[in-house]
């Protein structure tokens, strides 16, 4: 059966529904991303207004800290959507990612149950028990039944392969059954957006599902347009400088993990925290904010002279 949808959550309205009318085309995608802060490519702002057209998932790759999880925040703000997150770590299972029953809401009612008195039928305790009111609905049950939303499934490469399978199920179909509730089915599939920072390679099937795009560290142009829009504390002398500095920092060879752009906005704001400037002196002292490894850490400090001189 289909189980119906909780009165609470109202079935979403078509025009609550990202469409060619709220986005006609990938430059109108962009200036709504633009007005939230994030300042997107033509391929990206393409790639993401695809997404919506075709109703298929986005899996961004790319290094830590190049605004792959920033895009979902952006999308959901820019298309007036609720975000629902689900972040993958080793080891998990369906379980966090679909429901889990209130167990001690369970507990609880067989005590109540109990101090009633009377005989009840086994059959009917047990459908009492495993009532709605005792579900609690993880990110992916969340958004198909919320769905128009963004479902941000960020860092799937941390996750195993069983959970993966599982996903590319749930992408198929849009739809999960519970066992004592029956299925679940999306109304419209949430605009879904999968990062990885790629530590392990995901399985072509998955890939196939989605509409893929890699994200590289942006040019000095587009670092520039976002320090900007994101910090606009920050002079803009000293924006083009630390632009300059950390696109050479990240040219230098054998870093660990060279500077992405959150390090960029968080280097650009300790130094104007510090009065604006940025000098082989300032640079050693906040070189923290940037560079998060020892070994790179001593390997950028030791040429700090040459990367400010350049």
């Amino acid at each position: 059966m289909l189980w119906p949808m909780d009165p609470a959550i109202a079935p979403p309205d078509a025009s609550a529904v990202p469409d060619a009318s709220a986005v006609p085309d990938a430059g109108a995608l962009a200036e709504r991303l633009e007005a939230t802060g994030y300042v997107s490519d033509r391929e990206l702002a393409t790639i993401a207004w695809l997404g919506i057209r075709l109703n298929r998932p986005l899996l961004l790759e790319g290094e830590p800290g190049t605004g792959k999880t920033a895009l979902a925040e952006a999308l959901a703000k820019g298309l007036g959507l609720p975000l629902i997150r689900l972040q993958c770590y080793e080891g998990i299972d369906a379980t966090q990612a679909l429901y889990d029953w209130d167990f001690p809401r369970q507990i609880l009612h067989l005590r109540a149950v109990e101090s009633v008195g009377g005989r009840r039928d086994l059959e009917e305790l047990e459908a009492g028990l495993f009532d709605e009111r005792f579900l609690v609905p993880r990110p992916i049950l969340q958004a198909l039944r919320q769905a128009p939303c963004v479902l941000l499934i960020d860092e799937i490469d941390r996750a195993d392969d069983e959970f993966e399978a599982f996903l590319l199920e749930v992408l198929s179909t849009w739809q999960v059954s519970i066992p004592e509730l029956g299925t679940i089915r999306a109304t419209h599939p949430p605009l879904t957006v999968l990062t990885s920072n790629r530590t392990r390679e995901l399985h072509d099937a998955l890939k196939r599902r989605c509409l893929y795009h890699w994200i590289d560290h942006p040019s000095l142009e587009r670092e520039l347009a976002i320090v900007h829009s994101r910090a606009p504390e920050v002079s803009a002398d000293l924006a083009d400088q630390l632009v300059r500095t950390v696109q050479a920092v990240r040219q230098e060879p054998g870093l660990i993990k060279p500077p992405g752009v959150a390090e960029t906005l968080d280097w650009a704001r300790a130094l104007a925290e510090l009065g604006g400037r940025l000098d082989l002196d300032s640079a050693a002292a906040t070189l923290g904010v940037a560079v998060k490894h020892r070994e790179d850490a001593q390997k950028v400090r030791a040429a700090l002279d040459r990367i400010l001189a350049r």
